[in-house]
Order: structure tokens, then sequence, then C-alpha cells
């Protein structure tokens, strides 16, 4: 299946922000191609390395000396890309083991990782780039300005190398962990949902219902929806005057030959046009935060889970992994939600398209949490105050019936397990979130 221009742009975009190929290798191929040019560029023009004071680069004319300088910063800097590699490695073994493997996504696109082996790997570049321009024949010569360069290099990976251990410190901090995850899973909402949630908005179309006419189009590639190309599902759809009703949403697992979209009067689909179409889906073998918003809830909930498992018992963890879920619940329930049906001209459906909706993401938030702490008083107190802090931040009377429903669920569970005296704070929260319904009733 061949990709469209824009979903493989849009791919690699993605790539770039994450992972730890594409932007070091790009810094040290930056600072490998400055190496190689500014010392040729200094054998071109030897009036450059006049301005080197003689205190800095006593030996200006001695290419030996350059020479030691350049390959003995080389060698220290592979050294310490090794080093941190293992620090890197060690990082990423100790969170995914402690924490969730999921988080690993969120580690591989921290900026300051990937700008530190860039930076190492660039003066390693630079140095070796520029090392066999420093020759004793046929002329000596001594890039005396570039030597220079690797040395300023050389000061700055070693505050570098201070600031990045202090960095990784506070990295593998779970706090820091669990607000990196929820600042991106903001950032993608209002990608996703740029406009303000408007209330008693009134929405009379009609979704696409089954009819005899649609063809089930199998997926041909097994894996996740990572992203899905609207703008090319309507133009297909407009051009071939068809109607698609997409079965999956972002974050399934499809496999291969299970119907991905049915398509009314898709008999009348050229073979080209059906690749069209399943050339609008981005599948991988894993979940990304493109657009998909469970997937950043779930990567708390599984740091959650874990810590309240009865082998951690760390309620701490899970009380701030619920502040840090109520936080992007209430960013998700102030946005309007995507656009279901799409239209092209106005007033005709050429696709349909499910988003999670604020229930589901709801549930996805806080059922397994509910579950598995019926028998602890402090997580369960804060799971109804995280459903009181949504029901006030948002106007919605729907959104807060479902709320003081999920609060009732809480109590009842807990109420399996613990005693009255544990239950009287819980009822009274839950009374003080049953509030929040009657006053939506009273509006």
């Amino acid at each position: 299946m061949t990709k469209s221009l824009p979903l493989m742009f849009r791919h690699a975009v993605y790539s770039l922000r994450g992972g730890f190929l594409i932007r070091p290798l790009t810094i040290a191929l930056t600072l490998g191609c400055a190496g190689a040019f500014l010392s040729s560029l200094e054998e071109e023009f030897p009036a450059a390395s006049a301005w080197v004071p003689t205190v800095l680069f006593p030996s200006h004319a001695d290419p030996q000396v350059a020479q030691v300088i350049l390959a003995g910063i080389a060698a220290s800097m592979m050294t310490v890309v090794s080093i941190v590699f293992a620090i890197l490695l060690m990082t990423l073994t100790l969170a995914s083991m402690q924490f969730s493997p999921r988080i690993i996504v969120s580690f591989s696109r921290d900026r300051v990782t990937q700008w530190t082996l860039g930076i190492f790997l660039g003066t390693f570049s630079y140095c070796m780039a520029a090392l066999p321009q420093a020759r004793s024949l046929p002329h000596p010569f001594a890039p005396v300005a570039t030597v220079l360069g690797a040395m300023v290099l050389a000061l700055v990976c070693v505050g570098w190398l201070l600031f990045f251990i202090h960095h990784i410190s506070q990295a593998i901090s779970v706090n820091h962990i669990v607000d990196r995850i929820a600042v991106e899973t903001e950032a993608m909402i209002d990608a996703m949902m740029p406009s303000p949630r408007r209330l008693n908005c009134l929405k009379d179309a009609v979704p696409l219902r089954p009819n005899p006419s649609e063809v089930a189009f199998l997926s041909d590639a097994s894996g996740y929806i990572r992203f899905i190309d609207t703008r090319r599902l309507v133009a297909v759809a407009k051009h071939y005057h068809v109607s698609i009703r997409v079965l999956r949403r972002v974050g399934h697992f499809v496999p291969a030959g299970i119907p991905l979209m049915m398509v009314s009067k898709g008999n009348r689909l050229p073979p080209e046009g059906a690749a069209e179409m399943l050339a609008a889906f981005d599948f991988g073998p894993a979940r990304t935060l493109q657009q998909d918003v469970e997937f950043g809830v779930l990567q708390i909930v599984d740091i959650a889970l874990k810590a309240i498992s009865p082998a951690v018992n760390d309620p701490t963890t899970a009380i701030g992994c619920v502040d840090q879920l109520s936080r992007v619940l209430i960013r998700f329930a102030s946005r309007e939600p995507p656009e279901e049906l799409l239209y092209d001209p106005p007033g005709v459906v050429r696709v349909s398209i499910a988003w999670i909706n604020f229930e589901r993401l709801l549930d996805a938030a806080f059922d397994q949490i509910r579950m598995y702490s019926k028998t602890d008083v402090a997580v369960s107190l804060r799971l109804l105050r995280a459903l009181g802090d949504i029901a006030a931040a948002t106007p919605d009377p729907q959104f807060r019936r479902t709320l003081v429903e999920r609060g009732m669920r809480i109590v009842a569970g807990c109420a399996e397990k613990l005693g009255e005296e544990e239950l009287r704070e819980l009822r009274a929260r839950q009374a003080a979130l049953e509030g929040f319904r009657d006053l939506a009733a009273v509006h």
C-alpha cells in the first residue's frame, strides 16, 4: 500500500520529533560539514587564522599540535558518547520496568537527550572532518581557527554533560514522567480539537446507516491505526461519488483481512480508487500520540495501576496520576469534538468517522483504577475529587450526570470492601459531587 505524500511527510515530521536517529544524525552531519568547510576555507584564505591570538594557540605553524588536539578531542568524545548511551539505556530499562513499557515513546521524544547525542557525535564528526587538513606534506598547514572551534565544542560538551546528568535525574522522577505525558496529550487535544465547546449546539446531521449498496473494503495491513488522513478520504469519496463509513477509529488494532470501512456503491470504485482510500490510513506496530487521545491517558493509567498493585503499594504515585488524568479530561471536555460527518459539497455526507467521546475517555482514565483501588481509601477519595473538579470545570449537564454516575460506582465498589467508618468521607464527597448534578438539573 502506497501512502499519500502528505501522510508520508507527516510521518517523517513525527519521527523527527521522536527517536534517537533523525535529530542526532542531523546535528552530527551538520557539525561534520562545518568542520570540513571551515578547515578548507582556512586553507584557502590563510589570513582567516591570523586573528587567533598566540596565547590561545601558540603553534600556528605546527600541524602536529593541531593533529594531537583534534585526535584527542575525537577520541574522548567517543568515550563520552558510550557513557551517555549507557546512561540512556539504563534509564529506559528502569523506567520500563518500574512504570510502564509504553512510556518509552515519551522518553524517545525527549529533546534534551536527542541534542545530547547530537552534540557529542557532532563534535566527533567535526574533529574527524578537520583532521585531514592538518598535515606536514607537501607543505605544513595547521587549521588554527578550526582547532579553536573544536576546543570550544569540547568545553560545551563538558557543560552539556553536567546538564544531561541533571536532566536524567529529573526525567526518571515519576511526577516528571506523568506531567510530560499529560502535556503532550493536552497539546494533541488542542491540535485535534481547536474550538471551545459550545453548549446547546444542535446536531441535526443524521449519521450514515448501513445500506444494501455498501461494499466492505478490507485492511491489507495489520497494525494499530495511528493517523487517518480525512482530507484524502473526502477527496476520494467526492471524486468517485461515494460515501465512506469508517468502521475502526484511531487507536484500534486492525488485522489484515478485516473490514476497515464500508463504501456505498463501492462496486463503482476501480482498484486504484480502493488503493487511494486505504492509503489514507497509517498503520504501525504501536500506538502514537498523533491523533490518539486515549493512548496518552492509558500511559498514565498504566503507571497508576502498577503503583497500587500489591507488589509496589505506592498510593501516592497513583494519586498523582489521578490528578494528571483530571487535567487531561478537563481539557478534553472544554473542547468541541472533531466532526464525525465530513461534507463536500455542503449537505452531502462523504465520510463518517468515529472519534473517542468523553464517556469512553472517562472510562479509560478511571475505570481500571476504580476497580483496583476498592480497598484504598486515599486513591478512591482522590478519584471522587477528580470527578468533582471535572464537573466544576464543565457546564455540560450530560457530562455532569455521567461524572455523578461514575462517582456512585466508586463508592459502591468501596462499600464491598470497607467499613462504615472508612465510607463516611467517601459518601461526603459523593454528596458534593451529586450537587453538580442537581445544579445541572436546575439550569
